[in-house]
């Protein structure tokens, strides 16, 4: 996507079962621990905190695992 994704985007990510419709809740750009792992984000690969629409469950991803939506 050539468009930089910040919070409050709509976005989609293909997760393992369907197509999940969420929101981007936080964006990193340095390193940081979540749940249990540590993420390595930068400037140039930046990851985002995403909240489902359907069940409201939150995940980390990189920002080109997502796309956005109008």
């Amino acid at each position: 996507m050539a468009a930089k994704l910040k919070m409050g985007d709509r976005v989609q990510w293909n997760s393992e079962a369907a197509q999940v419709s969420c929101a981007i809740t936080k964006v990193f750009v340095r390193d940081f621990g979540y749940k249990g792992h540590t993420h390595r984000a930068t400037v140039g690969d930046p990851h985002d905190e995403i909240r489902s629409d359907k069940r409201a469950r939150v995940a980390a991803h990189k920002g080109v695992a997502l796309r956005g939506v109008e």
